[in-house]
């Protein structure tokens, strides 16, 4: 798995990026690393929050300054939540067992994938007392989908997570070149009528007809409030607040399907003002600082969620590389807070950043 050697100091996610490029096999290191097409969005998606400048206050008493919120009513210890990734066995043995251990730790909310390579009752049973959501892929088969989302139910997540921006897969050169899906399955897309495992995308397990209209089906067979991720534009999040969802986390799949489409945190703004306050929207793609994470906020986001640097922390020490990776971005976020005048969450408004010409 990870070569033994010297202890090392990482101290921002990028050295974690550093550490999981040396050590994760090519075909892991281009999974988990790769955009779609020229990666023009991947890489935008940090390019992005470089421009917006801070415009900090002074004099404003920030001995005590509070990272805590809430996102569908949860108290989390800080906005910095985990995006849902898939396969984390790939980079450490326990893989989202082991995630979900960090994110009960750090009292933030975890979104288990579909494409979990651990079960989702392991899963639960690794962190019984952890905030979980659920992000499903819509399977064409509409009773698979109504078994997974009561299973997910009954073992307490607390909210679903449709993701909208994959009806069909993007191109991720590396992973064909890889031959990497092959190789791959998963242990929560099992079919009524048999028993076995799917090849990861092998059965095409995403529905490529799913509609607005379909989502009031959703709603019918479950209790727990619905968040639409991998919406860009306002005339979606227009939608969603019509069809009476309760979020939206603006996404962009981390550059890896659409290629050449907004950076997450510059399509944000457009999706805020849309909903008018209605539902809560939350962002992930290209956070990678606490700098970054202040921006979101500034910009109308209730907390972000972090991918890759997630799995980064995973391959250097399991849970506790997660945690490492979970701790150095909330002590960033605590000091951008206090360095920029703000004692809580609430004090983080527009008026704190600037978009710059550069």
């Amino acid at each position: 798995m990870l070569e033994s050697g010297p202890e090392m100091s990482l101290v921002c996610l990028t050295d974690f990026q550093a550490h999981a490029r040396e050590h994760l096999s090519k075909s892991t290191r281009d999974f988990i690393e790769g955009g779609a097409d020229d990666s023009v969005t991947r890489d935008d998606n940090i390019a992005a929050f470089k421009r917006i400048r801070l415009r900090p206050r002074y004099l404003r008493d920030v001995s005590e300054v509070d990272t805590r919120t809430t996102i569908q009513g949860e108290e989390i210890s800080a906005p910095i939540c985990i995006a849902p990734t898939g396969f984390h066995c790939l980079v450490w043995p326990d893989g989202e067992m082991s995630t979900a251990r960090a994110a009960q730790a750090a009292g933030i909310c975890y979104i288990t994938s579909t494409f979990a390579s651990c079960s989702l009752e392991d899963i639960v049973i690794a962190a019984p007392e952890g905030l979980r959501w659920f992000q499903l892929y819509v399977h064409p088969d509409l009773q698979l989908n109504k078994q997974l989302i009561q299973r997910v139910e009954s073992l307490g997540f607390k909210a679903l997570v449709i993701t909208l921006d994959t009806p069909v897969c993007g191109n991720r050169r590396h992973d064909i070149r890889n031959q990497l899906r092959r190789n791959l399955t998963l242990t929560d897309l099992q079919s009524p009528k048999k028993g076995n495992s799917i090849p990861y995308f092998q059965m095409t397990p995403i529905s490529t007809s799913l509609c607005w209209n379909d989502l009031s089906w959703f709603q019918s067979i479950t209790r727990l409030p619905i968040i639409l991720k991998g919406i860009l534009t306002k005339e979606d999040a227009e939608l969603a607040v019509k069809h009476n969802v309760q979020g939206i986390i603006v996404s962009n799949h981390g550059g890896r399907q659409l290629d050449e489409v907004l950076a997450s945190i510059d399509a944000l703004t457009e999706v805020v003002a849309a909903v008018k306050g209605k539902i809560e929207v939350y962002l992930d793609g290209g956070v990678r600082t606490g700098n970054d994470v202040l921006k979101a906020l500034a910009l109308g986001a209730r907390c972000i969620f972090l991918g890759r640097p997630i799995l980064w922390g995973l391959a250097y020490k399991g849970e506790h590389g997660v945690k490492e990776v979970l701790n150095i971005l909330t002590n960033e976020f605590h000091t951008s807070m206090a360095l920029t005048g703000c004692r809580s969450v609430a004090e983080i408004n527009r008026n704190l950043i600037q978009f710059s010409r550069l």
